[in-house]
């Protein structure tokens, strides 16, 4: 009798030490997951947004990365280099390189979602706004953070695709080029790598570790209002949404509408800065000298004009960018709210 009040004062005991500590794991245990979850829907996303502008994409580094011998009214006949190149190799060889990319893309959005997740906590619990929505200055803040933070962890490798993407063209995609933009074939730089890889090996030995972070200051100066603008655009118009609306959640249509928005302020507004920046990176391919970001920008200006020069390729950016962010957006978004919902239901390990 005597055993069995000592057995059961033991469970009590233990019922009543137990279930803090668990608690204790599971807040733990849930942070992590949300982390993870983070960072598999910025994954997703990047990966999924890249892929379906691809062919834009790559066309525009090579109208960015180019000089004066190819002038501004290619951007218009871009989209006829793509058909031209898709009837003379095929459908997919307009994502060509894509997997080159991808390398690049799915660290840097993975980081970039998952630090906005985490930056959106951490301000609304300094700022008194822990769950609610964020005023707008820390919303502004909390996406230039994400991206600053995603940009100097994934510097190294965006510039590596880059100068993967800035050598010339072969086979028929140069001629295409060549044909439709009336460009001679010394406007392209004779490729000296096979893959990313290969550029990291013969830049490292040629030029040094430290040219793999040429041209960063303009980046970020760059990503800061456009990661910012971005971030605070689409979560202000969800914001509006769900007040005039009286849903918590918008459509998927909504969703990719927001995006396109967010996309197209974002990129409108830090254009030039790319421009300086892709310059920059690709100083050694091209054989030009780029310093300062304000020298490269006075020798673009002087070499092409304003327009010609910081705004070359951006008619088709206002087709690629806000395409590209809206999927992003709105995958990260459904894939997110996915996860959450199976780990409530249990159909995911704990």
């Amino acid at each position: 009798m005597g055993s069995g009040v000592q057995e059961q004062r033991a469970s009590l005991t233990q019922g009543e030490v137990l279930p803090r500590a668990s608690t204790g794991q599971s807040e733990g245990l849930k942070h992590t997951r949300s982390i993870v979850n983070s960072l598999f829907s910025g994954a997703l996303a990047g990966a999924v947004a890249k892929t379906a502008v691809a062919p834009l994409d790559r066309t525009k580094i090579i109208f960015q990365g180019n000089l004066s011998m190819c002038v501004f009214v290619c951007t218009q006949e871009a989209y006829r280099l793509i058909y031209r190149t898709y009837l003379k190799d095929g459908f997919f060889s307009l994502w060509r390189g894509n997997s080159a990319t991808m390398v690049r893309v799915i660290p840097y959005a993975a980081i970039q979602f998952c630090a906005h997740e985490q930056f959106k906590g951490l301000l609304g619990a300094y700022y008194g706004f822990q769950g609610k929505v964020l005023p707008p200055f820390q919303r502004l803040l909390a996406g230039s953070m994400a991206g600053t933070m995603a940009a100097m962890l994934t510097y190294p490798l965006d510039m590596l695709q880059h100068i993967l993407a800035a050598s010339r063209p072969s086979g028929p995609f140069a001629a295409v080029l060549d044909n439709e933009c009336g460009c001679t074939r010394s406007s392209f730089v004779p490729s000296r790598y096979s893959n990313i890889l290969h550029v990291f090996v013969r830049i490292s030995r040629e030029e040094g570790l430290k040219t793999l972070y040429r041209g960063f200051t303009p980046t970020i100066l760059g990503v800061v209002p456009y990661a910012g603008l971005s971030f605070f655009t689409y979560e202000t118009l969800k914001k509006m949404h769900a007040e005039r609306s009286g849903r918590s959640q918008p459509y998927s249509y909504e969703r990719l509408a927001f995006g396109a928005c967010a996309g197209l302020l974002g990129q409108s507004a830090s254009y030039p800065l790319d421009v300086v920046r892709r310059r920059m990176q690709t100083a050694g391919v091209t054989g030009h000298t780029y310093g300062t970001i304000l020298g490269t920008m006075r020798e673009i200006v002087s070499e092409e004009g304003v327009i010609r020069g910081l705004y070359k390729g951006l008619s088709m950016n206002w087709v690629k960018g806000p395409i590209a962010v809206g999927i992003s957006f709105t995958t990260f978004d459904l894939t997110h709210i996915l996860l959450r919902k199976l780990h409530q239901m249990g159909y995911t390990a704990r």
